[in-house]
C-alpha cells in the first residue's frame, strides 16, 4: 500500500517547498478567531475543512458581505450581522478539531454547477512518478464540495474544458495538468517516503488558472471507473497492484 498521511497541514508544508507549486496553493493558515479576522479583510470568500478528514465532510464556506457574514455547511447557510457572532457560531460547529482556512477560489461552473478536477499520479512499473488520469467532478446542486461521496458527478476533462478551451488550449491545459500532479507527487515524495499515488484536487478560476486544493495519499481509484475511457481504470488498478506487490515482496 502506499504510505497515508493524514495531516493537511503536513502535506500543503510539503507542497509550499517546490517553488512552482507554492505558486498555485491558495493562501491556507490555521484555523482560529484572529487568522480567519485576518483572512476575511483580504478576501471575501474562504474555505475552513478539517485538518485530517476526506470525502469532503466538514467542510465550511465562508463569505464576507456588505451588510452581512455567512457561512454554509452542507447545504445550510447562516447569516450574522458581525464577525464576532458568525465566529462564535462556527466555532461550535467545529467543535474541539483542528481546522485549516484556505483562500476560496470561484471555480468555472458546468451548467452552472462548480467543478474541479481529480489527477491521478502513481509510480510506475519504472519506478517514476506518472499522471495516469484525470477526471473532473462537478458539484451536486447546493453543495459547496465536489466529492464523489457527497453527491458529484464525475465527468471526462473534455465536456468541462470545451466551452471555456479551444481544442489546441484544451491539450496544453492537460499537459500542465499532468505536469503539475508529476511534480506534486515529486515533492511529496522528498517529505513522505513511501508515497506510491496521489490523487490531486485541482480547481480552475476564471483565468483558467490551476490551484492545488487538496492532495489525497489514498485516492479512491475507482471514480476512474466512471471514464468513458476503459483504459485509464485499468492502467491505474495495474499500477497500484505493482507496487503493492512490490511492497509485500519488500516486507518478506
Amino acid at each position: 500500500m502506499s504510505r497515508y498521511v493524514s495531516s493537511k497541514w503536513k502535506k500543503t508544508l510539503a507542497l509550499l517547498k517546490d517553488n512552482q507549486l507554492r505558486t498555485i496553493i491558495p493562501t491556507t493558515v490555521r484555523f482560529n478567531e484572529k487568522n480567519l479576522d485576518t483572512m476575511l479583510k483580504k478576501h471575501a470568500m474562504l474555505y475552513v475543512k478539517p485538518e485530517i478528514g476526506s470525502f469532503g465532510h466538514g467542510v465550511i464556506r465562508i463569505e464576507k458581505h456588505r451588510k452581512h457574514f455567512q457561512y454554509q455547511s452542507k447545504e445550510k447557510i447562516y447569516k450574522f450581522k458581525t464577525f464576532p457572532l458568525m465566529y462564535a457560531a462556527l466555532k461550535k460547529t467545529i467543535g474541539k478539531r483542528s481546522y485549516l482556512i484556505q483562500t476560496g477560489i470561484e471555480l468555472l461552473k458546468h451548467q452552472k454547477h462548480a467543478f474541479d478536477l481529480r489527477v491521478m499520479v502513481q509510480i510506475n512499473p519504472n519506478q517514476q512518478w506518472e499522471a495516469t488520469g484525470i477526471i473532473g467532478r462537478v458539484a451536486a446542486p447546493n453543495k459547496i464540495v465536489t466529492n464523489y461521496h457527497s453527491g458529484g458527478t464525475p465527468k471526462p476533462l473534455e465536456p468541462l474544458l470545451s466551452p471555456y478551451l479551444s481544442k489546441a488550449d484544451l491539450r496544453k491545459k492537460t499537459v500542465e495538468l499532468n505536469q503539475i500532479g508529476i511534480r506534486t507527487g515529486k515533492a511529496m515524495q522528498r517529505k513522505f517516503a513511501g508515497v506510491c499515488e496521489l490523487g490531486v484536487d485541482i480547481g480552475l478560476d476564471g483565468e483558467r488558472k490551476p490551484w492545488i486544493f487538496e492532495v489525497n495519499t489514498s485516492p479512491d481509484r475507482y471514480i476512474f471507473k466512471k471514464h468513458p475511457n476503459k483504459a485509464i481504470f485499468r492502467k491505474i488498478m495495474s499500477y497500484a497492484k505493482a507496487y503493492e506487490a512490490r511492497m509485500k515482496r519488500k516486507k518478506k
